[in-house]
């Protein structure tokens, strides 16, 4: 929570907006230095709102606010600097959300490996009526993560995020290894 920042001047302080017969005005001056140093905080924030808005830039609590903004589901194991890069790409990655290529993006961003992922479908097309589907009717996703350190990774989180990435109907299954 935000609160009051000691030795934090107001960049529009309001003892100076009183008119002329208050700038002398001791108690005058004393409340709206209280007030300014209340309302200094906020001003300072808004002053600076579109970096606020930069989860590059902003303090690490406001990118945890940002990413329940944009829905994205960080990890507070994660170190800092992939929670940014999480919140900072949530919707190009919503845009790819439910493809190889989307899926395998979120896994190497969320676990810092690197993924393959191998889906059962396929598209293609013939000439003959009644010509047989290509992949194979069980539709799976099979996703192998190579980590340097697979102990360090938590399978049941890289699962739960491939089950929530990809489509419903697909069924899936997960190998986190070392390398």
């Amino acid at each position: 929570m935000r609160g009051t920042i000691p030795g934090l001047g107001s960049p529009h302080p309001l003892g100076t907006g009183l008119p002329a017969l208050y700038h002398e005005d001791d108690l005058a001056q004393r409340l709206l230095a209280a007030l300014d140093e209340v309302l200094a905080p906020v001003l300072c924030t808004l002053d600076n709102l579109d970096h606020y808005l930069d989860p590059k830039l902003a303090p690490l609590d406001f990118v945890e606010w940002l990413a329940g903004w944009v829905g994205a589901a960080v990890d507070e194991s994660w170190p800092p600097e992939r929670r940014r890069e999480l919140v900072a790409r949530t919707v190009a990655l919503y845009r790819r959300r439910g493809t190889v290529g989307g899926i395998t993006e979120q896994i190497e961003l969320a676990t810092g490996g690197r993924a393959r992922v191998r889906d059962s479908g396929g598209v293609g097309w013939s000439t003959t009526p009644g010509a047989a589907l290509p992949g194979t009717p069980r539709r799976q996703l099979a996703v192998r993560v190579a980590v340097p350190d697979a102990a360090a990774i938590d399978q049941r989180k890289v699962e739960a995020l491939v089950a929530a990435a990809k489509p419903a109907h697909v069924a899936h299954q997960v190998e986190v290894v070392a390398g």
